[in-house]
């Protein structure tokens, strides 16, 4: 299913047979036929056409979101939970009120003052999951610091940067991994939703988001098809990318899948 949607989003000319932004007014809310698999929209567009496109938009938004959050989430963990001090209680102390805050409001907010942009949309979602990171990175650090192998190459007098990349982050990194893969399925979800409240890329930009919102003032008049397949795209997506995240977790940590 990942690897489905990736190609989707990475090569979406092969797939789609019409061009996403392209206006018919011939075939204006056309329900599902051989010749528009998935229907048109109001504007005699292509359903199948921008549900392929809109795959790009979700995968380029939840990489670079989940990218962002955990190399800083990660950089800042290492520095605290390594040195601790006064800079892990100030940091520490941010972070979770950073997380106290809710998130998809925060990314709102974010948004709203920036304006609607792929860059901003992944910035924003970002923002939300850095504390996430932060704090189950700087658990993992902290049980592994006080490992004999950790405290023999500090009394050894390795350098921190040698202990921290060499030693440290290998042996706390396993979590983060797993925890990347199913944040990308809370990403493309939360950039869904985002979209549906008018705040994703701008139009006539293919979108699932927005493809939902339009395909929603259509639902009473029975045209289902609008909102159906979007919505449709993008939990298929968030379901593959948590199974995915499961066998992650389940090579990475071969135990807990045996007990």
């Amino acid at each position: 299913m990942v690897a489905f949607f990736v190609f989707m989003a990475s090569f979406p000319s092969l797939m789609a047979p019409y061009i996403p932004t392209e206006i018919n007014a011939k075939a204006v809310l056309e329900p599902p036929s051989l010749e528009h698999l998935m229907g048109t929209d109001y504007l005699g567009r292509d359903i199948f056409s921008r549900v392929v496109y809109g795959a790009r938009t979700a995968i380029v938004v939840a990489i670079l979101a989940v990218s962002i959050s955990l190399a800083v989430g990660v950089s800042l963990s290492l520095i605290a939970g390594y040195y601790g001090g006064a800079l892990d209680r100030i940091l520490t102390f941010a972070m979770d009120s950073l997380y106290a805050f809710p998130g998809l409001v925060l990314a709102i907010l974010i948004i709203v003052m920036l304006g609607p942009s792929l860059i901003t949309m992944s910035a924003a979602m970002a923002f939300w999951y850095i504390p996430t990171y932060y704090r189950v990175m700087r658990s993992e650090i902290l049980s592994v610091k006080q490992k004999t192998f950790v405290e023999a190459a500090i009394a050894s007098g390795a350098k921190d940067r040698f202990i921290i990349l060499m030693y440290i982050l290998p042996n706390a990194i396993s979590s983060i991994i797993t925890l990347a893969t199913l944040n990308i399925a809370d990403v493309i979800i939360g950039t869904a939703t985002i979209g549906f409240l008018g705040l994703g890329v701008p139009p006539p930009t293919p979108d699932w988001g927005s493809d939902l919102s339009v395909g929603y003032t259509f639902m009473p008049s029975g045209k289902w098809w609008l909102m159906t397949f979007p919505g449709m795209m993008a939990i298929l997506a968030a379901l593959g990318f948590n199974l995915c995240g499961e066998g992650v977790a389940e090579i990475l940590n071969p135990e807990v899948t045996e007990k």
